[in-house]
C-alpha cells in the first residue's frame, strides 16, 4: 500500500485471471497526465467525483458510477471535489473480455468496444464491487472466474457497441449432476470453472448459467455450501476452528469466519459453544 497525506493506492493481481490488474484507491490532489493503455480500465466510484478528459469531453463519474475507458485511447483522471474520490479499478486485458463476449454469444466474437464513457447503472455497479472484493479478498478460484464472466457479460450485453444475443439454454440436467457431484467430492480443491465446463465439455459462462437456472444458486455458491456443510460436522467433532478453516480450503480463518456466520447466522465460535452445551445436556439424561 503506497500513502501520500490522505491519499492511498492498493494493488493486486489475480493469477487465476492472467495476472489481471485491479486497484483500490483514494485521490485527493493527484491528477493523471493524458496517457493511454493497451487494455481496458474498468472504474466504480465508491465516494466523491472523478472528473476525467476523454474524447474530446470532459466526463464526470459520480458516486456510485461506473466509467469505461477503451484500450487505446488517451485520458486524463482528477478529482473533481476538493475532498477527492475513491475508487475500484479493474484492467483487463483485450483477451479476457473478448472471451467473455464470445462465451456470452456461444460464439467467436470480435473485442467489445464501449461507447460510454460513463454509466449509471445500479446492478452493474453492484457487479464490479462484489467481483473487485472478491478479487481482492482471494475468494475461491471459482468464484473469481465466475464472477468476472457474469459482470463482464453484463457489461457486454448492456454497454458494448455490438452487442452479441445471449446464447439460449438447453437442458443440461446431466452435466448439472455431474458437476454437483464433483463439488461434492472435490470441495476442498481450488477448482476453477474452466475445469469444471472442461468436465462436462459445456463453456465456462453456459455452465454457470445452466448450473444457477438447475441449482437455483451458481456453482460457487454451491461449493460454499458444501464447504459450510462439512464445517459443520468438524466442529461438532471438536476440531479447532483454525484446522477446519485450513483443511477446507479457506483462505484465512477470518475468511472462513466471514461465510460461516453468512450462511448460518452464528459464527464458528459460537457454534461450537452451543454443540458443547447440546452435548452436555444430552449427558445429564
Amino acid at each position: 500500500m503506497q500513502h501520500t497525506s490522505k491519499e492511498w493506492v492498493r494493488v493486486w493481481h489475480d493469477p487465476v485471471l492472467g495476472g489481471l490488474e485491479l486497484h483500490h484507491a483514494t485521490y485527493i490532489t493527484h491528477t493523471f497526465s493524458r496517457h493511454m493503455h493497451d487494455y481496458y480500465v474498468l472504474g466504480l466510484i465508491e465516494a466523491g467525483i472523478q472528473t476525467f478528459s476523454y474524447r474530446g469531453a470532459r466526463q464526470i463519474t459520480p458516486a456510485g458510477g461506473v466509467f469505461v475507458i477503451n484500450p487505446g485511447e488517451a485520458h486524463t483522471g482528477e478529482a473533481l471535489i476538493a475532498s477527492g474520490y475513491t475508487y475500484r479499478t479493474l484492467y483487463p486485458d483485450l483477451s479476457l473480455l473478448k472471451r467473455a463476449a464470445s462465451e456470452l454469444a456461444g460464439r467467436e466474437e470480435r473485442f467489445p468496444f464501449f461507447s460510454p464513457a460513463v454509466i449509471v447503472d445500479p446492478e452493474l455497479s453492484r457487479r464490479l464491487k462484489e467481483l473487485h472484493h472478491a478479487l481482492a479478498t482471494a475468494q475461491s478460484p471459482l468464484e473469481r472466474e465466475s464472477r468476472f464472466l457474469e459482470t463482464s457479460a453484463y457489461l457486454i450485453a448492456h454497454y458494448a457497441e455490438l452487442r452479441p444475443p445471449e446464447q439460449r439454454l438447453g437442458q443440461e440436467r446431466q452435466a448439472v449432476k455431474q458437476v454437483r457431484h464433483y463439488l461434492d467430492d472435490h470441495y476442498v480443491q481450488g477448482v476453477t470453472l474452466s475445469e469444471l465446463a472442461h468436465l462436462v465439455g459445456l463453456s465456462p459462462f453456459y455452465l454457470l448459467r445452466v448450473f444457477e437456472q438447475e441449482v437455483g444458486i451458481p456453482p460457487h455458491a454451491y461449493l460454499e455450501s458444501v464447504r459450510i456443510r462439512r464445517a459443520q460436522r468438524l466442529l461438532a467433532c471438536g476440531i479447532p476452528i483454525v484446522q477446519v478453516a485450513y483443511d477446507l480450503g479457506f483462505s484465512t480463518q477470518s475468511h472462513f469466519t466471514h461465510r460461516f456466520k453468512r450462511l448460518l447466522g452464528v459464527t464458528p465460535g459460537q457454534y461450537v459453544s452451543s454443540a458443547q452445551e447440546t452435548a452436555r445436556q444430552r449427558r445429564r439424561f
